[in-house]
């Protein structure tokens, strides 16, 4: 019966090991060059399902066998960067005197205003934060008309520029002038990046609005995807839309990485101006795009925050992929993601900013 009991566990112990390999693999999947292997690229997807498995682990050691607990613990110390990028706890510090408040948000095209003879949920909402600078994407105004949007945001911001691309619009208010914009350019049939020039206390600084590549999924292929999660799929059809979800979203990837690597180039070409990047980079904390643009800059969200800071929040797809970055002549404070308000398929991200 002991022999028995000592092999269990034995397996037990060797897939407790496997999990902690293939945390690591999964959490460094930014490693993998989205050109060349778009599906292994997505592997960072998952993290959080084997970060779970492996704290169960944890738990299962530390009731049934302490000193195999080490085995977990081993695993969260050597993925300490995957798993802090992914799910960072940090001690709560208020914003000091001084500091600016940005705020990050795809509004996808000032969704929920179905009653027309109130004021825009979104609009009241960005009006109400009274950040210093918003970076909005997803702003067509032809949805909600340019009339509206000023009358409620106007009174607050006396600076504002608007980008656009083959439908796509983003938009920046700013309580500090804009001086100019810049398109960053890269292949994209719709999505884009934009510099725009901000003269903030007599130093030029530049904010980066970024809407990356989008998954491209239809709200009827989202909604497959929400009842294959749900259980609610055959065997069958279970296998076809997971293949077909993984090979999607490989492609998507492979567009999205090259828009990276010129907002990476642009962000290298312009150091030593300060930065702000932000924006909905359409993947999460460990991917490729992340980890290329965030690449000498900090993560102002790991730096800060606290938890998974999920910001895409529909069809059960659950990640953070909103973002706001800073370079060193900033020091970031309390970035938050704020999901109280639900219009959007994005909740807002924030943070107060020390010059």
């Amino acid at each position: 019966m002991k022999k028995l009991s000592r092999i269990a566990f034995q397996i037990i112990g060797g897939a407790n090991v496997a999990s902690v390999l293939l945390m690591f693999f999964i959490g460094h999947a930014s490693w993998v060059d989205p050109t060349v292997w778009p599906k292994l690229s997505n592997m960072g997807l998952f993290f959080p399902i084997i970060l779970a498995i492996n704290f169960a682990f944890l738990v299962f050691w530390m009731l049934v066998k302490p000193r195999w607990v080490i085995i977990p613990l081993l695993g969260f110390i050597v993925c300490y960067g995957p798993v802090r990028k992914y799910f960072p706890i940090n001690w709560p510090k208020d914003p000091p005197e001084g500091c600016i408040k940005v705020l990050s948000y795809n509004v996808w095209f000032y969704a929920g205003w179905e009653d027309r003879s109130k004021p825009n949920a979104i609009l009241q909402y960005i009006k109400r934060q009274d950040a210093d600078i918003v970076c909005l994407q997803e702003s067509a105004e032809n949805e909600v008309g340019s009339v509206q949007v000023d009358s409620i945001l106007g009174k607050v911001y006396a600076y504002k520029d608007t980008a656009m691309h083959n439908g796509d619009y983003m938009t920046i208010f700013s309580k500090y002038p804009i001086l100019s914009k810049e398109h960053i350019r890269y292949p994209s049939k719709g999505n884009m990046s934009c510099a725009f020039k901000l003269r903030m206390n007599h130093r030029d600084v530049i904010v980066i609005n970024n809407h990356l590549e989008t998954t491209g999924l239809t709200l009827d292929e989202k909604e497959q995807f929400q009842q294959m999660i749900k259980g609610e799929l055959g065997g069958t059809a279970v296998t076809r839309t997971s293949k077909w979800l993984i090979r999607h979203l490989a492609e998507q990837t492979k567009k999205r990485a090259p828009e990276a690597d010129a907002v990476a180039r642009y962000i290298v070409y312009h150091r030593g101006t300060p930065m702000i990047v932000c924006g909905d980079f359409n993947d999460s904390p460990l991917s490729y795009a992340h980890s290329t643009i965030a690449e000498g800059l900090t993560d102002c969200y790991v730096a800060t925050g606290n938890g998974p800071g999920i910001s895409y929040h529909k069809s059960r797809m659950y990640v953070r992929i909103d973002n706001i970055l800073c370079t060193s002549d900033f020091k970031p404070y309390a970035c938050k993601v704020d999901n109280s308000i639900k219009n959007s398929d994005h909740y807002p991200i924030m943070c107060w900013l020390k010059p």
